[in-house]
């Protein structure tokens, strides 16, 4: 009799324990984050850490599962997910961001930054929050921006030194207005291709060239197609780590701060990545005998000034214009 009553304690403690455990299993918030970029790129690694730093912070109690390389889907098709709520998290360029936003428009205007300390202060600042939040009537919430470096032009048959070398050349562009709109003012002409396909486009004269940041061309393996690579620098387009507003209202205070916090501790850790990604990236475009080119930058600012006055009868977007410029 007292090994019955033995086994059926055991079979108690035994059951309350795994209800217990299925219980606390159940309270795990877990995210799904997609992206399109490859494991080895600095803004996955960076999300990858902010995954961590909500694991730590939560004590395991929120997790973040990370999809690079478009498993989910491709980057549009990553936006709709979260406007939808099927998808949690993604990563776009904030030049996708101003088909729902008009404010990110100001950040894809080339040369809007003076420099990348510039960039930071502005995207740090409450300019970058205000910019964040313009997305959230179309349920877009931004957490923060991560570094994309500054964009250039690279061709496979002669160099842009002068906006004048992109006169008869096609360029690849993002599927953006604004990118479009640049690269005319610049006396190209513009064509938007995905990213995926790009590298077969250059390779069979689809197009002429194309622009992008050091580390996207160098991991693309676009330099074996074009030999020149010409730092002109024309726009500093960010990230944009997004999070489906409809997942958001889900949180709670406590999780949202903690996914907040760890967003944007991932986008300072990601600088230093990326600081590192693209000195690397030259070295090795350079060593595989691309050309490097420094031009003036003056000839191709003065092209892009009627861009600017654009802007003026839009009286909200050239006041963020101003600000932009004016932050010190």
């Amino acid at each position: 009799m007292g090994s019955y009553r033995s086994i059926i304690l055991v079979l108690t403690i035994f059951i309350s324990f795994a209800i217990y455990s299925c219980g606390e299993r159940e309270h795990i918030t877990v995210l799904k984050l997609g992206h399109g970029l490859a494991p080895s790129h600095s803004v996955h690694q960076g999300m990858v850490f902010m995954a961590e730093r909500v694991a730590e912070k939560s004590d395991g109690r929120m997790r973040i599962d990370v999809y690079p390389s478009e498993q989910l889907g491709s980057e549009r098709e990553n936006v709709e997910m979260l406007q939808i709520g099927s998808l949690a998290i993604t990563k776009v360029s904030a030049a996708i961001m101003e088909s729902f936003a008009p404010s990110y428009r100001v950040l894809n205007l080339p040369y809007i930054f003076k420099d990348r300390e510039h960039t930071e202060r502005v995207l740090d600042s409450d300019i970058g929050s205000d910019i964040l939040r313009d997305g959230e009537e179309f349920w877009l919430r931004g957490l923060a921006f991560y570094d994309s470096g500054s964009r250039s032009f690279y061709t496979k048959d002669r160099p842009i030194n002068h906006p004048d070398d992109l006169r008869g050349l096609k360029i690849r562009v993002m599927p953006s207005p604004s990118a479009v709109n640049m690269i005319r003012a610049m006396g190209g002409s513009p064509t938007p291709i995905s990213w995926g396909e790009l590298y077969t486009a250059l390779q069979g004269g689809v197009v002429d060239g194309a622009e992008n940041n050091p580390p996207s061309f160098y991991l693309s393996h676009h330099f074996e197609v074009c030999r020149y690579y010409s730092l002109n620098e024309h726009s500093t387009i960010p990230d944009v780590l997004l999070v489906s507003t409809k997942i958001w209202a889900t949180l709670t205070e406590e999780e949202q701060r903690w996914l907040q916090e760890a967003a944007t501790e991932s986008a300072i850790y990601q600088r230093k990545l990326w600081a590192e990604s693209e000195r690397y990236s030259l070295e090795q475009a350079e060593a595989a005998g691309v050309e490097i080119i420094y031009p003036d930058k003056g000839p191709f600012i003065e092209r892009v000034q009627p861009l600017y006055d654009q802007y003026k009868q839009d009286e909200q977007l050239y006041e963020l214009i101003k600000r932009i410029q004016a932050k010190e």
